[in-house]
């Protein structure tokens, strides 16, 4: 099926991917996995959507459908891997994928989203990534009512980890290295804010959270959170630091502790986290930009110069270069 897209998000895996910084990047290359867009022609086996749909399309587009974790609808871990949305093999065209920083794409229906009913389009994009790399850790370990959860890091992910928790039901706890984030960290729903370079507020918490969800993608002290969890804690890490983080072996062994990852959900837990956004009222916050600005957009976005989300306006794409 043929998508107009709309809104594209800028993920921070689109500046490290068109930067080559992971060295796996095949040029020609266009990012952007952060898709919502419009379905403007089908193919005659297409069955699930018709022309005027509003759809999402996330971070992969095909899998090999067959392996244990695909049948058990985890195709984000599928052991043959997935076809990601750009800078994959494309397997009926050759070459590779093309991302969202485009006019249009064609995608399997299968791994195309339902837009709900009454979420803003633009803001829907960043769910496609940040969203679901924050929702599935939090269902995975079931964080609901009665449960502490700690959030490090109010970035893109963090955002989204702040809102996603609270509407679970959880006490959250945001821990920021910034002050003055507290004031959006509770705007956003945390119900306590950490600054995390202040030893005594650390020490306050120590093995007290049900699960801590680490979003930071810069060196940090891991056991310094590691040791605020309570028996058979556990946190998950969906920042991925440039470096390996060192682990203290004492800070995991006491009170069982489990270190864990997470990426981002399988298909029905995609539209699960799209519904349930719809459901409870938000989605990211955004700042829109112009495709001509995305350099600017890459920058800012290293210095953390946004509030949470660039999202681009492909509209833009067919006007006038922006001056300045």
């Amino acid at each position: 099926m043929e998508i107009d897209i709309l809104f594209c998000g800028v993920c921070h895996s689109d500046l490290h991917t068109g930067r080559n910084e992971w060295h796996n990047t095949i040029y020609p290359f266009v990012p952007g996995h952060e898709i919502v867009g419009r379905v403007t022609r089908v193919g005659g086996s297409v069955t699930k959507f018709k022309s005027g749909d509003d759809v999402a399309v996330g971070v992969m587009v095909d899998t090999c459908r067959t392996c244990p974790n695909c049948r058990a609808g985890q195709e984000q871990y599928c052991l043959s891997i997935p076809v990601y949305t750009y800078n994959s093999e494309d397997k009926y065209l050759g070459g590779t994928t093309f991302g969202g920083y485009s006019s249009s794409i064609v995608v399997d229906e299968d791994f195309v989203f339902r837009v709900p009913a009454g979420l803003d389009p633009a803001a829907t994009a960043p769910l496609l990534c940040a969203g679901i790399t924050t929702y599935s850790p939090l269902r995975h370990w079931k964080v609901g009512p009665n449960h502490k959860v700690g959030v490090v890091g109010l970035g893109g992910l963090g955002h989204m980890g702040v809102k996603f928790a609270h509407a679970l039901g959880a006490h959250v706890v945001l821990f920021t290295t910034s002050p003055g984030k507290a004031a959006d960290g509770l705007r956003l729903g945390a119900h306590e804010i950490v600054v995390s370079k202040n030893q005594d507020e650390m020490k306050k918490h120590l093995g007290s959270f049900d699960f801590l969800l680490d979003t930071v993608s810069a060196d940090h002290d891991i056991n310094a959170y590691l040791q605020l969890l309570k028996l058979d804690g556990t946190l998950a890490l969906v920042g991925a630091p440039e470096r390996p983080l060192p682990v203290a072996a004492f800070s995991v062994i006491p009170l069982r502790r489990s270190l864990a990852g997470s990426s981002i959900g399988g298909l029905a837990e995609t539209q699960e986290m799209l519904d349930f956004c719809a459901k409870h009222g938000f989605a990211a916050d955004i700042e829109i930009t112009p495709i001509q600005k995305i350099n600017e957009a890459w920058e800012r976005m290293l210095k953390q110069d946004v509030k949470y989300r660039f999202v681009i306006d492909m509209a833009t794409l067919k006007s006038e270069p922006a001056v300045g």
